[in-house]
């Protein structure tokens, strides 16, 4: 036959994977693709919903008794970011040396640890700083997941449909960062779990909080979703590469230069929705933080699926060159309609502005992870001219191998955005009294972003046009 056996047959190990040959997709390789793409997402989803945990949990730690400042309460919402950066770079190559099912299975599971261990810490106002600190630094592992399912999900699908792909898996499963902050209000306010999650905390008004609710809600999801993963995802052995094949993006340019501009993307995203309450909190103190907190990284999400569709339509690098022009006049909205010195300020103005920054950061997400695969290929289609079908084929597996370690190493490098951009907030509110001279430093470091997208890959004989 000249499709693919039926997944039955394979079991959960493909040796046979050719998403680029027309009959082989149709024949079958499309819907394990699909199965695969669908019970990522959810894990995905869930991973980031641990990730971003304490920007929903911060704010109300001194409600509950808590005497921690506001630098330590940023420093916490700016910890997960800081170790799920750098858990990516290590997780971008797990699927390769462990294979997508079971490392997918094993690193969802590991978020039941600090989402456990927080729904215990919050429940004894004795408890002490250091343990938030650690379990800030647990709930990086969900951070870490975004790198691996990645690149996971990279090598299912033709390079035609990565972008609707990775756009779907990376942009469904940034709504975790939504799901939190707009689940986390409601169930900390009634006891789902009864006797079994422990007694209420008193807020200063007198009202019960369950806070703990915060931590357990995910458990039996994370259980679930693990479950799925191990019984019903794939390991391809075709993506199956030593360290040492994939180490060699760090001596290509362009894996640096994309790296650059995703901490521009989805760094923005990440760092936007860490930081958000918390300076809604700081700002505008009128104003319920966890109200609007939520809608900020669910337009983000949501836009992503919307940046794939447009990239594989338009081409990634004129969409994020626009993107990243238009995130300027964003950040200079934002500026504008905020208080100085806690006088004047617009809410309603800077949450649009906000909303748009959002939007924007999740197109740009989808934009530039559509460009990797294609300036790949372009510089081993250039290496090969001269080459044998065979050296052509070896050239082609190589492509594959480098740009998904490219998307993984990327999505590591741009996490850090999620540390920086809140710990920026809290340092230049600490120093100056605002965020303002944080925001500045973001607008020159887009400009930097604006002039790398152009000169490389958007400009007429750029050398690398995608």
């Amino acid at each position: 036959m000249a499709g693919i056996a039926s997944p039955k047959a394979q079991g959960p190990v493909l040796h046979d994977w050719r998403p680029e040959d027309a009959n082989f997709w149709q024949s079958g390789g499309s819907s394990i693709a699909s199965r695969n793409l669908w019970i990522s997402i959810p894990a995905l989803l869930l991973a980031f919903a641990v990730w971003m945990m304490f920007s929903a949990v911060a704010i109300k730690l001194k409600d509950v008794g808590f005497h921690f400042t506001d630098d330590q309460l940023f420093w916490l919402t700016a910890l997960p970011g800081l170790s799920g950066a750098t858990l990516r770079i290590f997780y971008s190559y797990m699927v390769s040396m462990v294979g997508g099912r079971r490392w997918t299975a094993i690193s969802t599971a590991s978020l039941m640890i600090p989402a456990i261990w927080l729904g215990f810490a919050v429940q004894d106002t004795a408890t002490p700083y250091w343990h938030f600190v650690a379990i800030a630094i647990l709930c990086g592992f969900g951070g870490g997941n975004f790198a691996s399912s990645m690149s996971n999900i990279s090598f299912f699908y033709p390079k035609s449909k990565q972008g609707y792909a990775l756009g779907m898996n990376a942009g469904l499963g940034n709504l975790g960062v939504s799901a939190t902050q707009f689940l986390i209000p409601m169930v900390i306010s009634m006891g789902i779990f009864g006797a079994i999650a422990g007694n209420p905390q008193m807020t200063g008004d007198g009202k019960e909080m369950y806070l703990q609710n915060a931590g357990f809600l995910w458990v039996p999801f994370l259980f679930v979703c693990t479950l799925a993963a191990w019984f019903g995802m794939n390991d391809l052995t075709t993506s199956r590469s030593t360290f040492s094949e994939q180490s060699v993006i760090f001596s290509r340019s362009q894996n640096w230069l994309m790296c650059w501009l995703y901490m521009g993307t989805f760094g923005s995203f990440i760092g936007f929705s860490a930081g958000f309450p918390m300076l809604i909190k700081t700002q505008f103190p009128e104003i319920n933080a966890l109200t609007y907190a939520f809608l900020g990284p669910l337009v983000g999400a949501l836009a992503r699926p919307v940046g794939g569709w447009l990239s594989d339509k338009t081409g990634g690098a004129m969409l994020t060159f626009w993107v990243f022009v238009l995130i300027v006049a964003g950040v200079f909205g934002v500026l504008h309609f905020l208080p100085v010195d806690g006088k004047g300020g617009n809410f309603t103005g800077f949450l649009i502005s906000f909303m748009a920054l959002f939007i924007l950061s999740g197109i740009g997400n989808a934009s530039t992870f559509r460009m990797i695969p294609i300036i790949f290929r372009t510089f081993h289609d250039r290496k090969s001219v001269q080459s044998t079908p065979e050296e052509k084929t070896a050239s082609l597996r190589n492509a594959g191998i480098e740009s998904a370690a490219t998307i993984g190493f990327s999505s590591a490098i741009g996490a850090y955005g999620g540390f920086f951009i809140p710990k920026s907030y809290g340092s230049s509110i600490a120093l100056t009294g605002g965020p303002q001279a944080a925001l500045y430093a973001f607008i020159i470091f887009y400009f930097t972003c604006i002039a790398i997208t152009w000169w490389w890959y958007y400009r007429k004989r750029a050398p690398y046009p995608c």
